[in-house]
Formats: C-alpha cells, sequence, structure tokens
C-alpha cells in the first residue's frame, strides 16, 4: 500500500485501484479515515509501523464495502481503537437498506458488507480528535464528510470524486463511473456538495482519485456540471 503525504497531518493510502483511505495525524497517534476493500487491514497497520505512529481511532465515512471492507479484521488486529460512524448510516452497516419516511424513496444502491464492529454512532458537529463530522447525504442516506479545522482539509468521502475529473456524487465520469452508478439521490448529493464549498476547503480529499489542493475553482465547476446534468 502506497503511502502519499498530501498535507503536514494528511496521509493518503492507495492500492492498485483508485481507492483511498487516509490517515489524519494527532498529538496522540493517527485516525484512519475509512477501512477499503477487505484484505487490506495488514497493509494499513503495517504503513502505520513504518510511520512508528498507532492507530488510535477508526472513522468511516459511509457503509459502501470499498470504505468499511477492512473494519473487522483492523479491529481484532487493533482491539483498542475507537470507530465511528454517522448513526444514520450505521443501519447499512447491519443490511437494513430501508428508507425513512421523510427521505426520498429511492432505493439505497451499492454493495454492504455486513459488519461485527459496533461503532459509536456520530451526530452533525460532533468532533473526532480534529475532524468536524458533517451529515451530507446523496450518496448513501447517512454519508458523513469530515472537516479538519486545523489546516481546512476536506475529507470528503464520495460525496465527491476526483477520478475521472472533479465531480459531486451522481454526476457521471465515464473514466470513473461507479461513485455515480452507487448513489443514491442526487439532489440531496447536488445540496450537500453545496454545504461543503461553504466551507472553503483548502484541499478536497475524496475517496475516489487524487487529493485536489485548492479546489475551489473545480469545486465551482462541479457543482455547475451537477446542476445541469440533474435537472
Amino acid at each position: 500500500m502506497k503511502l502519499i503525504r498530501e498535507m503536514p497531518d494528511l496521509f493518503r493510502l492507495v492500492h492498485f485501484a483508485p481507492i483511498n483511505s487516509y490517515f489524519v495525524r494527532e498529538d496522540d497517534g493517527l485516525t484512519l479515515v475509512d477501512t477499503n476493500l477487505p484484505g487490506r487491514a495488514a497493509k494499513i497497520v503495517e504503513t502505520a509501523l513504518r510511520m512508528e505512529l498507532p492507530i488510535r481511532r477508526i472513522v468511516l465515512t459511509h457503509a459502501h464495502m470499498d470504505h468499511t471492507g477492512s473494519l473487522d479484521a483492523l479491529c481484532e488486529i487493533l482491539p483498542g481503537a475507537e470507530v465511528f460512524i454517522g448513526a444514520r448510516e450505521s443501519r447499512l452497516l447491519e443490511q437494513d437498506l430501508s428508507v425513512d419516511r421523510d427521505e426520498p424513496q429511492t432505493k439505497i444502491k451499492g454493495r454492504f458488507q455486513q459488519v461485527k464492529t459496533k461503532p459509536n454512532l456520530l451526530d452533525p458537529g460532533d468532533h473526532v480528535g480534529s475532524l468536524r463530522a458533517l451529515a451530507t447525504p446523496g450518496h448513501t442516506p447517512g454519508h458523513f464528510c469530515f472537516f479538519d479545522e486545523r489546516n481546512g482539509a476536506l475529507l470528503a468521502g464520495d460525496a465527491f470524486q476526483t477520478a475521472g475529473g472533479v465531480a459531486v456524487a451522481g454526476d457521471l465520469r465515464l473514466l470513473f463511473p461507479l461513485p455515480a452508478i452507487f448513489t443514491w439521490n442526487k439532489p440531496l448529493a447536488l445540496e450537500s456538495a453545496r454545504v461543503l464549498r461553504e466551507l472553503n476547503p483548502t484541499c478536497l480529499a475524496t475517496g475516489h482519485g487524487r487529493v485536489v489542493q485548492l479546489p475551489l475553482s473545480k469545486i465551482d465547476r462541479a457543482i455547475r456540471r451537477a446542476a445541469r446534468n440533474f435537472r
């Protein structure tokens, strides 16, 4: 697993496919954002050992298998690590794909791996280390992004993608179409993208693709494109 330093306290972990996990460095060690596909746990832990920093926390942007696949294996290796996910999204970890009455009545898409781990549940505005939790429904009903208040880094999960070009969740990019194909509700995804843009992030770190520094102009173009395409 390749480790790329993107900012002083942000590191991207990527294997062969454009599927990212991230280490956020804190005073007491590392927070891991998303656990990648099944079979990546040992590589993630080995990477942390090379950095000589312990993994203290694991936080999940959403429940799709490419973000939660190595969760149980990591928790077996790291029994002391705290685990967090948004309260709404936690239902998807238990294979509950129902939608609430006040949510759009569209089918939840994608692959979800049932896990044994029982995460701590997050509400919007909660903090995990330096990361502020942000409710960003659209790609999934309970999708969360995380904003590093020290440096303005936005860990966006699949609310945006950069593989194939910067795009809002649900806006198809032919070079990497999967995030769009598995997006639950496009209007909510666009609304969440607009909320995230108002944070004025200094960098955009997504689940799929490279990290974009000073991303505002590209985010603005992605929002305009999605607004046209989602009509």
